[in-house]
């Protein structure tokens, strides 16, 4: 399974969920440990799809990065949103670079260790 067509309009996630069948999925969204209620899922047979619509409570959104998890009955992550927002946003995205950069500075160590003793 997974969502095509994903978009946020009017305060609500929508995306058509593609290879789940005929049988309605049984979706659980998450913010920060928190489900979410009234998640609707409605059949296009015609495009064989589930249009799937995440109202996005106003008390869920401020400054940063606000992730959503939707899961499936089994507990698997099928996909997920970001709002990003507010002043703060400049220091998280800094934030993220430094660590990506971190984290790539030590693959390029360790690689070209392994490289030196292979």
């Amino acid at each position: 399974m997974q969502f095509i067509n994903a978009q946020i309009t009017a305060g609500v996630w929508q995306g058509d969920l593609v290879g789940a069948g005929s049988k309605q999925p049984d979706l659980h969204v998450t913010h920060l440990g928190q489900t979410l209620d009234q998640v609707t899922c409605t059949r296009d047979a015609k495009q064989d799809v589930w249009r799937v619509a995440i109202p996005i409570p106003s008390a869920l959104i401020s400054d940063g990065v606000q992730t959503f998890v939707i899961n499936d009955d089994c507990g698997s992550t099928i996909g997920s949103f970001a709002i990003i927002c507010g002043e703060p946003l400049t220091d998280d995205l800094r934030a993220e670079i430094t660590l990506l950069r971190s984290e790539l500075d030590l693959l390029q160590k360790a690689f070209r260790q392994h490289c030196a003793d292979s």
